[in-house]
């Protein structure tokens, strides 16, 4: 699996405390993690939740990310702006229980944390026991297991919703503001990552228009 961390401009200074834990239990499990920043709280890139939102519809619609792990200070903002997006079902990941009935009942491809709220003494922890809860069972299996077939059906149920519902990304892209895209797309590494992994030859020119 390939997972992009994205931090937001007000938690940007976390960054690589959340790459450091994110890195500690997802290599060994055979994970790819990709830091698409911000790296810092002085970076020239600087990202909104907004922008979050948009660098991770980006990533997921063109096959660069399997997963978008990113958040804000409360980390509604960014799963707000996630869910903004066609091909994004982000979760509000509070704590490990969230992050496993996330994975087992909705099924989705990026998860927002609270990086300010409630983020004190053994914060660090409570984050690597989320992490640890994404991958103890593959995705999708349902919970309680009981439920597993009904669950698994209302997510290919939501997902052709959003088909319906959300516009082409490439089309998104094209119509929203330019500077708005572009600056999310600004990132330090954004097109030495972003290039190498994505898997979308439209979504790749889509992205090179929006740079040029």
């Amino acid at each position: 699996m390939k997972i992009a961390l994205i931090n937001e401009n007000s938690q940007a200074a976390k960054n690589s405390i959340i790459e450091s834990t994110l890195r500690s239990v997802a290599e060994p499990l055979g994970h790819q993690v990709f830091n698409y920043g911000m790296y810092t709280a002085e970076d020239e890139a600087q990202l909104t939740y907004v922008q979050v939102g948009i660098l991770t519809a980006v990533l997921l619609n063109s096959g660069a990310a399997d997963l978008v792990v990113t958040g804000c200070g409360t980390g509604e903002g960014a799963m707000l702006a996630c869910n903004s997006f066609p091909g994004v079902l982000c979760g509000h990941i509070v704590d490990p229980t969230d992050a496993y009935q996330f994975t087992q009942v909705n099924n989705g491809n990026a998860i927002a944390l609270p990086f300010a709220k409630g983020w004190g003494w053994g914060a660090e922890l409570n984050l690597k026991y989320v992490f640890e809860k994404l991958f103890v069972e593959e995705w999708g299996g349902g919970y309680p297991k009981e439920r597993a077939v009904p669950e698994q059906r209302n997510k290919k149920i939501l997902d052709e919703v959003k088909k319906v519902t959300y516009q082409d990304m490439a089309y998104i892209l094209e119509n929203l503001d330019r500077d708005l895209v572009r600056g999310a797309l600004s990132g330090a590494k954004f097109s030495e990552l972003f290039f190498a992994n994505c898997k979308c030859d439209k979504m790749a020119e889509a992205v090179k228009k929006v740079l040029a």
